[in-house]
């Protein structure tokens, strides 16, 4: 039996009694978003793949996860975890950065910061963290080049090298994390870009050095008897390949194709969505796969959105003669065709994901400018505007802390169908054979579909193709869903 409703006087109603609070702005949106059942498949296929990219370690991976030295007669001498012992620094890092992840943005308040701080200061340390392991590389591959001096080579192989580079990369980048005005308390923003510098040099110090891989090994050992192994998910890694296995059909497991390992335990290793013509596993190719696609569309698009959004501010609030430059630069970018610039710069740049990565920010944020142009021209002339002018703030607080919140609602839209693109136009490189060497692709895979035989092999086609289309759909729907959900008109048209 339902409770009557209570009734309550005047002066209770304008004590606010019986009145529920109201959500803020993006508590709303992000239920409209979920009410949507498009929407809400969109984000469990994207988590689905983010999962993939971070775990794709351990998930596939030839390397035992737990490896057993078995003596003579079969007792077990020494206990091994070749898995632990051949993750490289960016593994590391994006494991410990998920759990870290999860920590920091738990409901409620965290030493004293609400969540959207929180998220904004976590936005900054994934930056920091990328531009260490960045600028890390580049120093430690020009150091171990060929053309360096045999003294120089020696040095980076030395126990003091990786230490000297790491945290003289890792320091300055942490002062300058932790000098950006994300929140006004100091030791919050210090203690995170410190963590996060000594997280850094810890991962790439211990991991300098990059250890020499042969997956056959472990098959021939078993086959001895020399070894009891215990494997990932699945035992294949995107660089193990043999050429006696080449285009089997999915559900075929690698003793069906060699007879001398029939019954070893790599001929029980199942190949679930078969091999390509090289002899790879397709699975584990595109499991990791997901992490070169996540990483493109997301970085790219945090690049141009930060050119972007800072280009657009100073147009919006500045206008006349600022605001006729930079929309003159902005017509500039939009005319230059990125995809054929991309082609040209595969001939005569290193092909590697970071310089991918840059040059699609670098030339798509037009969007984003004019975006955020056009909201500023609206917001410069409110009241809450020339209030902070008036008390003398500085620019880059009136800029970034009072207009940029209430006018980056279209720019986190666009950044949506943003992504997409730049999952695509990876995509498009790799299956014309100039995307990223040495890195699974879902569009490399799709390219081999027919270039190596002449015959159409339909599991190369389908599933890489598949997840192409279900990663760009996914972040074109959720971008829509995030559109109707913020724009009133768009919501009163659908009622």
């Amino acid at each position: 039996m339902s409770e009557a409703p209570r009734v309550i006087s005047g002066i209770e109603a304008m004590r606010g009694v019986g009145q529920r609070r109201a959500k803020g702005f993006w508590a709303d949106v992000w239920d409209r978003v979920m009410r949507r059942r498009a929407a809400v498949i969109a984000l469990a296929w994207i988590a689905m793949v983010a999962a993939g990219a971070v775990l794709a370690p351990l998930l596939a991976n030839a390397h035992p996860l737990r490896m057993e030295k078995l003596g003579p007669g079969g007792e077990v001498t020494a206990v091994t975890w070749p898995l632990w012992e051949h993750l490289r620094a960016t593994d590391l890092l994006l494991l410990l950065g998920v759990v870290f992840a999860a920590a920091w943005l738990l409901p409620g308040r965290l030493a004293g910061l609400p969540r959207g701080t929180r998220l904004a200061m976590l936005a900054i340390a994934f930056v920091q963290a990328t531009f260490t392991v960045l600028v890390v590389s580049v120093v430690h591959d020009w150091l171990d080049a060929m053309q360096r001096s045999e003294a120089t080579r020696a040095w980076a192989r030395s126990g003091a090298a990786p230490w000297l580079v790491s945290a003289a990369v890792a320091v300055p980048l942490a002062t300058l994390a932790g000098s950006l005005p994300t929140i006004e308390r100091r030791m919050p923003r210090a203690g995170l870009a410190a963590l996060v510098a000594v997280a850094c040099t810890l991962c790439l110090a211990d991991r300098w050095q990059t250890r020499l891989v042969n997956f056959d090994r472990y098959a021939e050992q078993e086959a001895a008897g020399e070894i009891r192994a215990i494997y990932t998910l699945v035992p294949w890694s995107p660089e193990h390949v043999r050429s006696d296995m080449g285009l089997a059909r999915p559900g075929t497991r690698a003793g069906d194709r060699i007879e001398s390992e029939r019954d070893t335990p790599l001929g029980r290793r199942p190949l679930w969505l078969g091999s390509d013509a090289l002899g790879g596993d397709v699975l584990s190719q595109m499991i990791w796969a997901c992490r070169l696609s996540i990483s493109i569309g997301l970085v790219s698009t945090g690049i141009s959105l930060l050119i972007g959004v800072t280009l657009g501010a100073v147009a919006g609030y500045f206008g006349g003669r600022a605001d006729l430059l930079l929309q003159r630069l902005v017509e500039i970018f939009m005319a230059i065709p990125v995809l054929f610039l991309l082609i040209v710069a595969a001939g005569v740049l290193p092909r590697n994901t970071y310089v991918m990565m840059a040059l699609i920010g670098c030339f798509s944020w037009t969007g984003a400018a004019r975006f955020t142009r056009a909201e500023f021209l609206k917001l410069r002339r409110q009241d809450f505007v020339q209030s902070a002018q008036s008390v003398g703030l500085p620019l880059r607080l009136i800029l970034f802390r009072h207009m940029l919140p209430n006018g980056i609602t279209p720019v986190l839209v666009d950044a949506s169908f943003a992504v997409a693109a730049a999952i695509t136009v990876e995509a498009t490189l790799s299956f014309l054979g100039l995307g990223p060497d040495g890195q699974a692709s879902w569009g490399k895979l799709l390219s081999s579909a027919t270039a190596s035989t002449g015959t159409f092999v339909w599991w190369l086609a389908v599933f890489p193709g598949g997840a192409i289309f279900l990663s760009v759909l996914a972040y074109n729907v959720l971008g829509e869903s995030l559109r109707d959900a913020i724009d009133p008109k768009l919501r009163k048209a659908a009622h």
